[in-house]
């Protein structure tokens, strides 16, 4: 891989923390308490998937059939970011987007695999799909990494899916393991056992670290839990009261997300009773958009659709205003240089981190700026869209998408058109060359890898995907 990503001065101050913190002269000084950061996220739950209004602006930005009551209190007590994206519309390479703050092209984490049809291959496809990886590389630092410099206890519950390897390698305190779809039980259905599981331990954590006065960072990684299966009978008893006329289908989605959202209840009420609610910032955010439709925008999850891309950031925590809401695009990547930031981190950030500090966005303090203007997707795998491997670029309003399968480009402008109906590359010849060359420019910097040739590929053939059973 052409990037370094870890610094010796970051390694030095790891195995220099213990010694800090223990120094008598330091805790004589009456330095500010550092804050605490939960990070929930959720497995698939698209822009408009909650009972929360997730754009002020538009209606059909929360969902008519969730229940979502403890969500809606986080965002009333919080800030909404109404244009967050993810870096890819699959799981695995958001999540080590999130860990990292790098982009997974950069990462050449582009893709899902863990068999079960689930390697992004199609029988007779034009194209053979570009090489990837799936384990987070151990050179890259992560945010647990970073927050150990600063003396913070650092954990990990639920869908790690970013390798075999174990989470403390990557600077987890505790974990899970390295668990993908099928939990720690290795079962089709880890919710919800692994549900009330993962909460009990997260909670645990954050009571014995409130107790021990030590700063944390609790992440708690949800598992797919769509089907009414999964979901327990006093949530499907809840939501079938309150909307009898739900379909089969919808009841068990419905059921399976207040799930979620009792879940969440007693997380916050547990940091209530700590004391330490009022030092903590606490997101919610999810890895990627719902499967299917994800009204009223375009495609899903395992597109480069805004579907796919656009979802949930709600924060809360000292210093945010309640119930408010920030308009420009943010995205995953910036979670990482942002805590640092929070936690006044004194280790530089990797020259490969590509997200910005986005505090002066949650805190409405001042000018915001990026060192980088554009937000790629680079998605270059056989999926869920019919019309094969693409790449996508944003740039302020602008959305060029590239088809690799027949090299075509499509043209949006997202204010306007946040549907993705009606595609502007002929209207618009300039400023489709100009995003071409953008993209192509950014793809090159980061020696993206991309889809080859197949040469045993038959025009008189059908061209047919693999089964989609188990991929998430």
């Amino acid at each position: 891989m052409p990037i370094a990503f870890r610094h010796p001065i970051l390694t030095a101050a790891l195995l220099a923390v213990g010694t800090l913190a223990a120094s008598p002269a330091l805790a004589q000084t009456s330095q500010p308490a550092k804050p605490n950061f939960i990070v929930i996220l959720g497995e698939g739950h698209g822009w408009a998937s909650t009972s929360v209004q997730m754009d002020d602006r538009v209606a059909a930005s929360k969902s008519r059939t969730a229940l979502t009551p403890q969500f809606e209190k986080l965002a009333a007590d919080g800030l909404r970011f109404t244009n967050f994206y993810v870096p890819s519309p699959r799981c695995t390479p958001s999540r080590a987007a999130l860990f990292t703050g790098i982009n997974p092209a950069a990462l050449r984490m582009t893709f899902v695999g863990e068999g079960k049809a689930d390697d992004g291959l199609v029988t007779n496809g034009r194209l053979l799909p570009a090489e990837s990886t799936t384990e987070l590389p151990r050179d890259v630092t992560t945010i647990a990494e970073l927050l150990k410099t600063e003396g913070y206890a650092i954990a990990h519950f639920g869908k790690w899916h970013v390798g075999r390897t174990d989470p403390s390698v990557h600077g987890f305190d505790e974990s899970d393991g390295p668990t993908n779809n099928g939990g720690p039980d290795h079962v089709d259905n880890p919710h919800p056992k692994q549900l009330v599981g993962m909460t009990d331990r997260g909670i645990a954590f954050l009571q014995r670290q409130t107790a021990a006065a030590k700063p944390f960072y609790l992440q708690l990684s949800h598992y797919a839990s769509r089907q009414g299966a999964t979901a327990s009978p006093e949530a499907i008893a809840v939501v079938k009261n309150r909307n009898p006329a739900l379909t089969q289908r919808e009841l068990g989605e419905a059921a399976t997300t207040y799930d979620l959202d009792l879940a969440l209840g007693r997380l916050l009420k547990a940091l209530d009773d700590s004391g330490a609610a009022k030092n903590t910032y606490v997101i919610f955010t999810t890895d990627h958009g719902t499967p299917g439709k994800n009204s009223p925008l375009a495609g899903g999850k395992g597109t480069v659709s805004d579907g796919g891309l656009r979802v949930p950031f709600i924060i809360r925590g000292p210093g945010i205003k309640p119930n408010t809401f920030q308009y420009q695009r943010v995205s995953t990547l910036d979670l990482l240089p942002t805590l640092a930031s929070l936690a006044k981190s004194r280790a530089p950030l990797p020259k490969a981190v590509e997200g910005a500090d986005i505090s002066p966005l949650i805190f409405n303090t001042g000018k915001f700026e990026r060192t980088r203007t554009e937000f790629v997707i680079h998605f270059p795998h056989y999926d869920k869209d019919p019309a094969g491997p693409a790449s996508a670029i944003i740039v302020g309003n602008d959305k060029l998408v590239h088809h690799y399968s027949d090299n075509t480009f499509s043209l949006y402008n997202l204010a306007k058109d946040p549907a993705e109906a009606h595609d502007l590359a002929r209207e618009q010849p300039d400023k489709l060359k100009q995003l071409q060359a953008q993209l192509t420019a950014y793809l090159q910097s980061v020696n993206a890898t991309f889809p080859q040739p197949n040469p045993k590929y038959d025009p008189a053939k059908p061209t047919t995907a693999n089964s989609s059973r188990g991929r998430r």
